[in-house]
C-alpha cells in the first residue's frame, strides 16, 4: 500500500469513531449502575385467570450494550465514560417488567419465554430506544421506546400491538443523575406496558 492510500485509510477509519466515541466522565474506572425499577401495581389493573410468557427481548445492538448510550445530537450516538450498566437493557428491561406483572398478582403466572412454562399468551418486546437523549436540549432525556405485540403461542395472529415511548428528564449531565432518570422511565415504562397488557387479555378467556 503507498503513503497516500495508507493515509487515506487511516483518514476514513478516524472519521468513523464519532459513532462510538467516549464522552462524560472522567479517567478514573467506570462505576456500575443497577436500576431498581420498581414499578408499583394500579390498583385498576384487571384481574386476568391466564399464564403470560415475556420475550424474547429484540433490541439493536447498539443499545443492548453494557455502556450507557447518549445521543448529544440527533446523528450522533456515543456512550458515557464515567459509567456502565450492570447487565445489558434487555435483560434489565425484561427482569423488572415480569418483576412488574408478578408484584401486581393480576396474573395466574408470568415466565420468561423458554423458561419451559407454558403460556397462554406471549408478549414480544422490540426495544427501538434506550438512550440519554439530549434532543437540541442542556440536559439529557432518559429515553426509552419499545413496540409491545401480544399473541397466543399457537397463532401467528397479532392480538394487540401498541408502540411505548417515555422520556424521563435527568436533573444534570452526571451519569448518576441521567441513570436515576432511567430508573423512573423504566417504571413508568413498565407500569405502561402492564396495563396495557393485562387490559388487552381481559375478557378474552
Amino acid at each position: 500500500m503507498t503513503t497516500s492510500l495508507a493515509r487515506t485509510a487511516m483518514l476514513v477509519a478516524v472519521l468513523a469513531l464519532p459513532a462510538c466515541s467516549i464522552i462524560g466522565g472522567s479517567k478514573e474506572p467506570p462505576q456500575q449502575f443497577a436500576p431498581r425499577a420498581n414499578a408499583a401495581p394500579d390498583p385498576s389493573w384487571p384481574q386476568v385467570d391466564a399464564q403470560l410468557t415475556v420475550g424474547p427481548v429484540q433490541i439493536d445492538r447498539p443499545y443492548d450494550s453494557m455502556r450507557i448510550a447518549v445521543r448529544p445530537t440527533p446523528q450522533e450516538l456515543q456512550v458515557y465514560k464515567g459509567g456502565v450498566w450492570a447487565q445489558r437493557p434487555s435483560d434489565m428491561l425484561l427482569a423488572s417488567l415480569i418483576r412488574t406483572f408478578e408484584d401486581s398478582g393480576r396474573l395466574r403466572a408470568v415466565a420468561r419465554a423458554g423458561s419451559g412454562v407454558n403460556g397462554d399468551y406471549r408478549l414480544l418486546l422490540d426495544v427501538r430506544r434506550f438512550e440519554a437523549d439530549y434532543a437540541g436540549g442542556a440536559l439529557p432525556n432518559a429515553t426509552i421506546e419499545v413496540s409491545a405485540k401480544l399473541l397466543r403461542p399457537e397463532a401467528a395472529d397479532v392480538l394487540a400491538s401498541r408502540t411505548f415511548v417515555v422520556a424521563e428528564p435527568a436533573s444534570s449531565t452526571d451519569v448518576p443523575n441521567v441513570v436515576d432518570a432511567f430508573d423512573r422511565a423504566l417504571v413508568k415504562l413498565d407500569h405502561d406496558v402492564a396495563g396495557w397488557t393485562l387490559t388487552s387479555l381481559s375478557g378474552r378467556r
